[in-house]
């Protein structure tokens, strides 16, 4: 059921993600193809905020610091994951793998390898206190007006 912590929990975590992503891009080689990048990971940002941190609202601003925490990792996993399946995807189109055992092993190391290459201090910070802030916000919401 729609409430208002749901509604501005996804807004939240949805422009957290797609400001994170333009921090991001950046980082990526130049002839890198971004593709639907800063969009996937925005759609990740409002289902992390919209299932996770909005139907938590209401109980309490110090468990908001923790279900701001847990929305913005799933956030980061989801985003890391159907970014590096876009990548096998492409890969294998153009036959790049063997097999699909060699494809599906490839996604957890394009994982590994995105994981790593966003742990910057200025990404760290700008997520961490971009969940803490949301989970607050989303909280102040929730309580106000659901």
């Amino acid at each position: 059921m729609p409430t208002m912590g749901r509604l501005i929990g996804a807004i939240l975590f949805g422009a957290l993600a797609w400001y994170a992503s333009t921090l991001i891009v950046p980082l990526f080689p130049e002839d890198a193809p971004m593709g639907w990048f800063q969009e996937i990971n925005t759609i990740c940002g409002l289902v992390a905020g919209w299932k996770i941190a909005g139907p938590r609202a209401g109980t309490g601003y110090v468990a908001a610091f923790s279900y701001g925490l847990t929305a913005l990792v799933a956030m980061v996993v989801m985003a890391l994951f159907f970014n590096s399946f876009g990548v096998m995807l492409k890969r294998s189109m153009r036959k790049l793998y063997d097999g699909p055992g060699e494809a599906v092993t490839d996604v957890f190391a394009l994982f590994v390898e995105h994981g790593t290459m966003i742990l910057t201090p200025d990404i760290l910070a700008t997520l961490l206190i971009g969940g803490f802030a949301g989970g607050l916000i989303t909280e102040f919401f929730g309580r106000r007006f659901s």
